[in-house]
């Protein structure tokens, strides 16, 4: 049972350093581009980005950290999740500071891209 939290815990700790380079990236990039993209465009490019930044993780991690049994299903369901939590505290950090929050500070986007970063790793690692 331990072996799987931490297990669990590593992926966790693997996919929040990625969204938080991501979006360290993001707001770096942000000032040129005042004005919003649509959100579905935007849901579609996060997406797209955690496949990608899945299929790069295999290249330094190319196992999935929970091996077997219900750590992968449990870590497939509850690491993205959590990884959005840490990305809304990531933006209200921000705005505490004055910073201007992107759409991954928000649940629903930080969500989306953990995702995909961990349905990527799920299927492809072995």
């Amino acid at each position: 049972m331990l072996e799987i939290v931490v297990e669990i815990l590593g992926e966790f700790l693997l996919q929040t350093i990625g969204e938080a380079l991501v979006e360290l990236g993001l707001h770096s990039l942000a000032e040129p581009f005042r004005r919003p993209p649509n959100p579905w465009l935007a849901s579609l490019g996060y997406a797209l980005f955690g496949a990608i930044l899945g299929g790069l993780s295999l290249l330094v991690f190319s196992q999935h950290f929970p091996q077997d049994g219900p750590g992968r299903w449990l870590n497939l369901l509850l690491t993205p999740v959590a990884v959005g939590g840490v990305m809304v505290l990531m933006g209200a950090w921000r705005s505490r500071r004055g910073e201007q929050r992107l759409r991954i500070n928000r649940f629903f986007y930080g969500y989306l891209l953990a995702l995909a970063f961990a349905l990527v790793r799920f299927e492809a690692a072995v």
